[in-house]
């Protein structure tokens, strides 16, 4: 049995490629990937430029490990000397699974605009688009069928029976979304967000290998949200959560963060954070961060508490991060009176 869900187990994970209604990427790290839980999160952190990426490696135990890249940039301006922020940015994402090598490349520009709706404290309604194309593909010489059994083992030289036409397509995305970000009490230091994404809402219709399928890609709803509190003058706790639903699957991943500053200073130069995430009824996920300004390196890993758990051995995903966060010459938001940031 064992032995049957080595290769049972990876067939099954890549065979949701081929329809219409799989999920879509994710990282443990949500804090680290804001642009693709949701657009309008774009700008919200102090500084006018941020740049982030995520690798994530998975399935090593079962099946040739599943690699996934983000790469996302923020410039965020002030508008006009006043408490506006207009922010420019865009998201790229790689991924590549299994042993047929079937990739996905996206490439997703994005604006967002955050509104002040205060004139005392930072309290900002935000709306933000992002969209772009999107590139899937697979290696056909690698796969293998039930049609090149030929009663001993695979026999290559056997045509696979299959209908695809292409091994590979390309389609345009759209996401939108909303969030209100917000001071708690006097101090800025403290405060919360919540926003709502519409991802795929222009429903692309070329998202199969076969040309016979008629299916629309499943729009996805986001619901965000998080809050960081101080606990004392060199230490906060910061809880996030997201909610995604995508036709019949659903995914609830959140967990909190313990920070602590490694200096007197200030200006935060100087912190480690850490904690645990969990995404429901799949995996639990230990986090560890440290920052030197300009720079944020962060590690997790999944251990699988799912149905799959004895296939994986518990092994899940390892996913380690880097930020580059800073404030730019003339065009700083720390000169401003208020600014979004979480």
């Amino acid at each position: 049995m064992k032995q049957l869900n080595k290769y049972l187990l990876p067939a099954a994970l890549l065979l949701s490629a081929f329809g219409t209604r799989a999920q879509d990427l994710h990282f443990s790290q949500i804090f680290e990937t804001p642009l693709l839980r949701n657009p309008s999160l774009a700008g919200i952190f102090t500084g006018d430029i941020r740049f982030q990426s995520v690798y994530r490696t998975q399935w090593n135990s079962v099946t040739v490990p599943y690699q996934t890249t983000s790469v996302s940039g923020e410039f965020k301006k002030q508008l006009n000397g006043g408490d506006d922020f207009l922010t420019i940015g865009g998201q790229i994402l790689y991924d590549k699974a299994g042993t047929i090598a079937l990739t996905s490349t996206q490439v997703l520009p994005a604006i967002n605009y955050n509104k002040s709706l205060s004139q005392v404290k930072n309290v900002y309604l935000s709306l933000g688009f992002m969209g772009g194309l999107v590139q899937r593909r697979f290696d056909r010489s690698k796969m293998t069928t039930n049609n090149q059994f030929d009663g001993i083992g695979f026999n290559g030289s056997l045509a696979d029976g299959e209908t695809l036409t292409t091994p590979s397509y390309s389609y345009f995305d759209g996401s939108v979304g909303m969030s209100l970000n917000s001071q708690i009490g006097e101090n800025d230091n403290n405060n919360f967000f919540i926003g709502l994404a519409y991802h795929h809402f222009n429903k692309a219709k070329k998202i199969s290998f076969y040309n016979s399928t008629k299916e629309a890609m499943t729009p996805k709803w986001v619901a965000s949200g998080g809050v960081r509190v101080s606990m004392t003058t060199r230490s906060f706790f910061t809880l996030q959560a997201d909610c995604s639903k995508q036709g019949s699957s659903t995914e609830i991943v959140g967990g909190a963060l313990y920070s602590i500053k490694l200096s007197e200073a200030d200006d935060n130069s100087y912190l480690i954070h850490a904690g645990a995430y969990m995404r429901w009824k799949d995996a639990i996920i230990p986090v560890a961060k440290i920052e030197f300004k300009p720079f944020a390196v962060a590690v997790s890993y999944d251990a699988n508490i799912s149905q799959l758990k004895t296939s994986s051995n518990g092994q899940g995903g390892f996913e380690l991060s880097l930020t580059y966060q800073q404030n730019k010459k003339n065009n700083s938001s720390l000169d401003a009176i208020r600014c979004p940031k979480f």
